[in-house]
């Protein structure tokens, strides 16, 4: 079945008329009534009782209509977008993040992006570092973006974007919510909210332990807000990253001697062809100046 034969289907079911039809098409008659005939061919059957100076829709006709239309219209819409992506009228991206990555972190520069583009559309995949690597891997993502990805793949393209510190963070309330700066003894009496989506949870839990803080009984949670809750409500404070999005009715510190840094970066697969969404995006943010939000 070739769209052709739809579309003359189409035309003449509308116009009842074969000549109407071929004039509506642009078609010789006698090409019209050929294609509509190897259509009938195929479908096994009549579609048309031709009846001068009128066509009419057969049972079988009538029954196909609705299916050939939503096909052409399908077919066509297909063809649409297909030439609107191809023309750069719409652009689209697929961005892996690591769940301990803030999305805030690219709002300024996918507002930017946007303006670009008529019409933009995004698709934010989350999961740890190396389910971050499997979808870049696969091709289910066009770029990644977290704090160190446990892939020795030789196609994996690495961009340092910037470095930042952790910082504890306590409730409006707490007894150090007033304190500029934080000491390992002011540690010792506290229930730690363990961050066990964030890469370098085992890290920080590993500095806190050599300075002799018991990370042995530490609440664990699975998500940023969870976390935010839980400190608002002063059952347990936190270390996170200088750059997490944090209500303002929570404080936070830096922790002196604290052994925790960690480097972000981008991510993508050298090689592959990236849409041109995918492409200003990575260049914005390797050439943005994140020193405003590093502090």
């Amino acid at each position: 079945m070739e769209m052709h034969q739809v579309r003359y289907f189409l035309a003449v079911a509308q116009q009842l008329n074969f000549t109407r039809a071929a004039e509506e098409c642009n078609v010789t008659q006698p090409s019209l009534t050929r294609a509509i005939k190897q259509l009938e061919a195929e479908l096994g059957g009549d579609l048309f009782r031709r009846e001068r100076p009128v066509a009419q829709l057969t049972e079988l006709g009538q029954r196909m209509h609705p299916l050939l239309k939503q096909c052409y219209e399908a077919a066509a819409g297909a063809r649409s977008l297909a030439s609107s992506f191809k023309s750069g009228e719409i652009g689209a991206l697929r961005i892996a993040l690591t769940h301990s990555i803030d999305l805030a972190l690219l709002i300024p520069h996918l507002s930017q992006i946007k303006r670009q583009f008529n019409r933009l559309e995004f698709c934010f995949l989350r999961g740890t570092c190396r389910e971050v690597g499997e979808l870049l891997k696969k091709g289910e993502a066009e770029l990644g973006i977290a704090a160190g990805i446990d892939e020795a793949w030789d196609r994996l393209d690495t961009w340092p974007l910037f470095t930042e510190t952790f910082e504890l963070v306590v409730s409006k309330d707490h007894r150090l919510a007033e304190r500029a700066a934080i000491e390992f003894d002011d540690l010792r009496t506290e229930q730690l909210l363990s961050r066990t989506y964030c890469e370098h949870s085992k890290r920080i839990s590993a500095s806190l332990r050599e300075q002799g803080i018991d990370v042995g009984h530490t609440h664990e949670i699975s998500s940023e807000r969870d976390l935010i809750e839980l400190v608002e409500a002063d059952i347990g404070v936190a270390m996170v990253p200088h750059t997490s999005s944090l209500p303002a009715n929570l404080k936070r510190a830096a922790v002196a001697g604290l052994d925790a840094r960690r480097t972000v970066s981008l991510y993508g697969v050298a090689g592959r062809q990236r849409t041109a969404v995918a492409s200003a995006v990575m260049r914005m943010l390797r050439g943005a100046d994140w020193r405003a939000i590093t502090g």
